[in-house]
């Protein structure tokens, strides 16, 4: 290892003996990182402290964990480690040249890997200065490096691995989100050949072959070729690449990529896809604008949709001066890429009170009690993140007076301005498939997979995620016998149907769908778009009434039958989050999304939707199991394809939706969609469905018919699906063996005996009793989900929208409402709301109003 080369420079503080003495007692708490530990240089495990900060970073020597000054003492004082490397990074004004430009002067030979450079700050005008010291605790004893001659072998070696250490977001699965696509070297010195190349927003194809799929624009002369392999496995001729050998030109940008959020680079010279920081000037060179770009259906660009009824104009307030937000709450969050999903989710999240009261509230008892590795504790990064978004520590206005002082003292203090939440995505994601990749996701299922976390690692008396929990009562009507059945169900969103029939402006529907196909035809600008205009009413009209049911067995004329439910709110959430079902599957499978134009209300009263319960001159369809039947060839089992869309329509994987109607044994959606919820978590989630051969169900106990094991008990994966929902194993496994391991049964069995209260166990009770502390809980038994019901008036105070074809892609926002005015959400950039675009949500966010 050249340690010559990472302390260079600088004076001795002590002898060599004396040093040696000093560190002495520490060194077996000395740790050299290894390949597989993770080293926290970049920011704190509590806080989003970093070298930049104006306190620096402490490193401890031996776990390798990262804090800030507010909290290292607390680290010390749990483990009693000593040894600490002091990371400090400070952003210098250059000293101009005798020509009148800058002249560099770097101060470091070596500067902290990792730390990305202030993208506010003019390079030309600014440097870094690295500073590294060993601090020795309590005393907070300081060694400055470099001390080379000075510091035990030992210690150099230490330092040297720790600095030179890659980032712990990169020792993750190839697949996974944070093998983070790098900048590209050439980016920033990018020299772009001025020949007048102009590039249309359609009908490309390769300049050498004439083909018109898979085509890649290079970004120094403008030349459009197509690729090979490599990169994303479409087909080519590889001109591409033939074109970079003969050239040398490095950087190409995918076409049918391009949208105002990014593109597709690779750089042939660095033989990997990267990031190129200045795309949107390199694009502009040949006269593409970003943010007027969107991907068709085809995938081709199509940027001549007009700005102001453009989805991703309109959507973020593009064209209107906004007014930035400073202060606590109005902190933005950064990009991660592709992660704007959870930017927006976790902006309304910490909107709450009673979430701000869980974590931001509790976060000295919350961070007290953290175990020794924080970065792997849930409650720790939820309360680190609530902390950041809320404390106004990282949403600074600048502040002239400090600006001049900077200038004077040739020194410049970086504002914070926004978190980054990588520790947090890191952990929230891992092990999850689709969560943990670089991918879009859906911000529904990112909202439920963290409302299970919630569930799943509660904090104190109160659970925060009881403000969303609410029960459904399903009401199933043979149409034959006009006999019912009525059961509940937990959930925590209302799903509202898009009424695409009630739109309000047919005609012009019409007369704009003509023009676009005709426009297409012959290769015209397309026509201004024109959005269906959807009355909110017919859209809770749809929501409210009655569904087929496919594949209904009647237990009254033991048969099936035709068969219809309706579903009402047996309780009302102290927070309503209703989801507007944009999203489809065309006939290609590729979900799409209903470009629709919903008036949203501000204030909702759905307390017509309560649910009545068993009415008068009603009869029950008899409690009788419908038939088990193994088909002879088990691989060859329906699959009911109906409740697969609908959950695959909530932005679940395909594979996972089949996964979860097979294993409840196609008893609709509700039932998979609990089991989607109660295994989201497993590697294999996404992976296809594989159905065991006959032999191989007898010798494991037919869990997936419901057959009884040779042990008497249910099968776990129902005993799974029923804990999901709120309810204790000991309630589950009784329920299951008392209606014949029937899942659909075993629920309605749950919810008919209300006097299993009194025969539960002792210490279950006692745990009820603390977890309930809060009057407002009304229970279902104290072996039931608990529900915060009330009054079913609510008003509106946040909504996520998405821009985009479909959640495999395109950007979140989030607006909210703060102090009586609207707030936009855009990642980092925070702004006061001019144009809120309420009619164009995809999730919405309303709140009870108090009785």
């Amino acid at each position: 290892m050249q340690r010559a080369a990472l302390f260079s420079g600088g004076d001795a503080q002590m002898a060599a003996g004396d040093l040696g003495e000093l560190l002495v007692p520490y060194m077996p708490t000395i740790r050299v990182p290894k390949s597989g530990d993770r080293v926290y240089k970049t920011e704190c495990a509590f806080s989003y402290d970093s070298p930049d900060s104006e306190g620096g970073l402490y490193v401890c020597m031996n776990t390798f964990l990262g804090f800030g000054r507010e909290h290292i003492e607390r680290h010390y004082r749990k483990t009693g480690q000593c040894v600490y490397l002091h990371l400090k990074r400070r952003v210098i004004e250059k000293v101009p040249g005798a020509s009148g430009g800058a002249l560099p002067k770097r101060r470091n030979a070596k500067l902290f890997l990792d730390l990305e450079a202030n993208s506010d700050l003019n390079s030309d005008d600014f440097e870094y200065e690295d500073e590294a010291k060993l601090v020795l605790f309590p005393d907070h004893y300081e060694i400055p490096l470099p001390n080379i001659e000075e510091l035990p072998a030992l210690v150099t070696i230490a330092c040297d691995a720790l600095l030179s250490a890659k980032s712990p977001y990169r020792k993750q699965d190839p697949d996974s989100w944070e093998e983070e696509l790098q900048a590209s070297k050439h980016a920033k010195t990018l020299v772009q050949l001025d020949n007048g190349v102009r590039i249309p927003p359609s009908g490309w194809k390769c300049s050498k072959c004439d083909l018109q799929e898979n085509l890649w624009l290079n970004l120094t002369d403008g030349s459009v070729l197509c690729g090979k392999w490599f990169f994303d496995g479409s087909g080519g001729n590889g001109h591409a690449v033939e074109h970079y050998k003969e050239t040398g030109y490095p950087l190409v940008v995918k076409l049918g990529t391009i949208t105002p959020d990014g593109a597709d680079v690779y750089s042939f010279d660095e033989e990997e896809p990267v990031l190129d920081p200045h795309i949107a000037k390199h694009l502009a060179h040949f006269g593409i604008d970003m943010l007027q770009m969107q991907v068709t259906e085809n995938g081709l660009r199509d940027n001549d949709i007009k700005p102001r009824v453009s989805e991703w104009e309109v959507i973020q307030e593009a064209g209107v001066k906004l007014k930035p937000m400073y202060g606590p709450g109005y902190t933005g969050m950064k990009n991660l890429g592709n992660s704007c999903y959870l930017n927006a989710v976790m902006q309304a999240i910490f909107s709450i009170p009673e979430f701000q009261r869980a974590y931001v509230g509790n976060l000295p008892r919350i961070f007290d009690y953290s175990p020794l590795d924080p970065t792997q504790d849930f409650s720790t990064q939820m309360a680190k993140l609530g902390h950041g978004l809320l404390s106004g520590q990282y949403s600074k206005p600048p502040m002239k007076s400090e600006l001049i002082e900077q200038v004077m003292k040739e020194e410049h203090k970086a504002q914070h301005n926004g978190i980054s939440p990588q520790m947090f995505k890191a952990f929230i994601s891992k092990g999850h498939p689709e969560f943990s990749s670089s991918r879009q996701q859906d911000a529904l299922e990112f909202f439920l997979h963290l409302i299970n976390l919630v569930e799943r690692n509660p904090v104190g008396s109160e659970n925060p995620s009881d403000v969303f929990r609410f029960l459904v009562e399903e009401c199933t009507r043979c149409c034959q016998s006009r006999k019912v059945r009525y059961a509940e169900r937990v959930d925590y969103i209302m799903q509202l149907p898009v009424a695409m029939e009630a739109a309000t402006n047919k005609d012009e529907l019409i007369a704009y769908e003509l023009k676009r196909r005709e426009a297409e035809a012959t290769r015209r600008p397309l026509p201004e778009l024109v959005r269906a205009k959807i009355p909110f009413s017919a859209c809770l009209q749809a929501f409210s009434e009655p569904s087929n049911v496919e594949d209904f067995w009647s237990s009254a004329l033991q048969a099936k039958s035709a068969g219809v439910k309706t579903s009402r709110f047996a309780s009302f959430p102290e927070y309503l989050v209703v989801q507007i079902k944009k999203f489809t599957f065309g006939l290609d499978w590729i979900p799409k999304k209903l470009d629709v134009s919903i008036d949203m209300p501000d204030f909702l009263d759905i307390n017509h939707l309560r649910a009545r319960g068993l009415q008068p001159g009603e009869e029950e369809l008899p409690d009788i199991a419908p038939p088990i039947i193994i088909p002879d060839d088990p691989k060859a089992l329906d699959i009911d394809e109906c409740s697969v869309m609908q959950l695959a329509e909530m932005g679940f994987p395909l594979e996972a939706c089949r996964k979860a109607v097979y294993y409840t044994g196609n008893l609709g959606a509700e039932v998979a969609f609990n089991w989607i919820i109660a295994h989201m978590e497993e590697p294999d989630f996404a992976e296809p469905l594989v159905i065991p051969a006959y032999g191989e169900i007898a010798s494991n106990g037919a869990a997936a018919f419901g057959a009884v094991g040779l042990d008497n008990q249910p099968p776990e994966e129902m005993v799974s699906i029923i804990i999901s929902m709120g309810f204790q194993r000991n309630l589950a496994i009784q329920a299951l063996k008392a209606t014949n391991n029937n899942l659909e049964r075993g629920l309605e069995w749950i919810f008919s005996h209300p006097e299993l209260e009194e025969e539960s166990e002792p210490a279950l009770d006692m745990m009820d009793m603390d977890n309930n502390a809060n009057a407002n809980i009304a229970e279902t038994g104290s072996e039931g989900p608990r529900v915060k019901d009330g009054s079913g008036r609510y008003e509106l105070f946040g909504f996520i929208s998405h821009m985009g074809t479909s959640t495999m892609s395109g950007h979140y926002v989030c607006h909210l409402k703060k102090e009586g005015r609207w707030v936009i959400y855009n990642d980092l950039r925070v702004c006061a709301s001019e144009r809120p675009p309420k009619d164009l949500g995809y999730i919405y966010f309303y709140h009870r109003i108090p009785s």
